[in-house]
Formats: structure tokens, C-alpha cells, sequence
């Protein structure tokens, strides 16, 4: 019960991620997410079988039960399509993430400060969920192509550092797997140090 649990919070909070990308694109004038249908909360139009289900259960079994991680499917859009110039795909690229630290927070502040009333069988639940969100956003976040912090950058980013952008494009697979394998501690801690302010534990 414990890993279906897992898995199905993890597939919902990666739907909300991507349907975040989507609504944020359709904002600001982009419909190629509406158009292929992915411009919803279903997660049946999000799920990826290896990334939402396989590797989840394969993670929690190599670790015994003590992390799980997976995605889903990434929403398309047209950043040609997109108004703010090149600012809208740094909204769109962050849209996913805060969706996430939303229902984290949401989650934590109804463990932190419902009080001794709350069923422990729900304080269980409620973090494992802000644990999942944190999690998703943290890693998210890091500026890695083809992760969502990578647009962060790049739009930040001045017209003289585009080098930076095209190396880590580049080398994103690298890169990617050598954080997957050696750079967990990197993520780890502010994983858990958020996850601990807003559960208030």
C-alpha cells in the first residue's frame, strides 16, 4: 500500500507540473498543448509508463522503501507562440516547479499547524506528499537542460553568455547522469530542510 501510495501521488503531482506548463503556455498564446490534448488534470494524458510507473517501483525496491522518483510525459509548447519575448518560457519553464512547492506548502501548513487533531495516519500521508512535491520542484529547479531550471537560466542569462547555454545543451546528458549518480546530496539536503520547515519537524 505503501509504494501504490507513493506512486500515485507521484503521477499526480507530476500531471499538475506539466498541466502547469501547459495552462501557463496557453496564457500567454501558445495552444500546442491544447491542441495534443494535454491541457488537463487527467493524468491518464500525462502518464509516462517507464518514468511514471516502472522507475518508481524499481527505486523504492533498490532502496528499500526509502525514495522514490519518477515524471511524466513533458508538455509541448511553441516559445515562437509565446508573448514577453524571451521571458515567456522562463514563466512557462517555472510554472511546473511552484505548482509543485504549492502543494507542498498547502499540505505542510494544514500538518504544521493543525494540531494534535490530526488522524497520524494523515500526517503520514500529508508528508509523504510535501515530501514528493519538494522534491519535484527542487530537482526541477536545478539549471540542468532539458530540466526547468535550465530556461531559468538561460533567459536570464546576457546576449555575451550564450556560450553557457549552448555547453550545458550540449553536454546536458552527461551532465544529467553524473548528478543522477554522484549529486543526490546536492539535492538531499534542501529536499529535507524544506520539507522539515513547512511540516514544522
Amino acid at each position: 500500500m505503501n509504494i501504490i501510495f507513493q506512486i500515485v501521488i507521484l503521477i499526480l503531482s507530476a500531471t499538475l507540473h506539466e498541466a502547469s506548463h501547459g495552462y501557463v503556455a496557453y496564457a500567454l498564446g501558445d495552444p500546442t498543448a491544447k491542441l495534443q490534448g494535454r491541457l488537463t488534470l487527467n493524468p491518464l494524458r500525462h502518464l509516462d509508463p517507464f518514468g511514471s510507473v516502472i522507475l518508481p517501483m524499481l527505486m523504492y525496491l533498490a532502496s528499500s522503501g526509502t525514495f522514490i522518483f519518477g515524471w511524466a510525459k513533458p508538455v509541448p509548447y511553441n516559445p515562437y507562440n509565446l508573448r514577453g519575448g524571451k521571458w515567456g518560457p522562463l514563466w512557462v519553464a517555472l510554472a511546473g516547479p511552484l505548482s509543485n512547492l504549492l502543494l507542498a506548502i498547502v499540505f505542510g501548513f494544514i500538518v504544521r499547524f493543525g494540531g494534535a487533531g490530526l488522524p497520524p495516519s494523515f500526517v503520514f500521508f500529508a508528508s509523504i506528499i510535501v515530501a514528493i512535491n519538494v522534491l519535484l520542484a527542487v530537482f526541477n529547479l536545478l539549471p540542468i537542460p532539458p530540466l526547468d531550471g535550465s530556461k531559468v537560466l538561460f533567459a536570464l542569462l546576457p546576449s555575451r553568455a550564450r556560450f553557457i547555454e549552448e555547453l550545458f545543451t550540449k553536454y546536458q546528458m552527461f551532465i544529467l547522469l553524473f548528478l543522477l549518480f554522484f549529486g543526490w546530496p546536492v539535492i538531499e539536503y534542501p529536499v529535507i530542510w524544506l520539507s522539515r520547515l513547512l511540516l514544522g519537524s
